[in-house]
């Protein structure tokens, strides 16, 4: 069975517990207005987030294992 969309509220939680990744209610309200967070759906004027689309949005986010920073610079 899917899991339920998340309101904007929930994301935060849903982040953390799942791929340890910090993430501000604010920071998704800016992504929102101005794009590069994750993809939402609204239904009315309230927007919502199915989990699978955080999931792949996080791991486009993360950087490949490095092991040290200068690797990192060379990505």
């Amino acid at each position: 069975m899917d899991m339920p969309r998340l309101r904007r509220s929930e994301v935060p939680g849903y982040m953390l517990r799942k791929h340890g990744i910090k993430i501000a209610v604010a920071t998704l309200n800016k992504m929102a207005t101005v794009g590069g967070g994750p993809p939402m759906e609204y239904f009315g004027r309230i927007p919502y987030y199915r989990p699978e689309f955080l999931d792949v949005y996080a791991a486009e986010k993360l950087s490949k294992p490095v092991n040290s920073t200068a690797e990192r610079g060379a990505a």
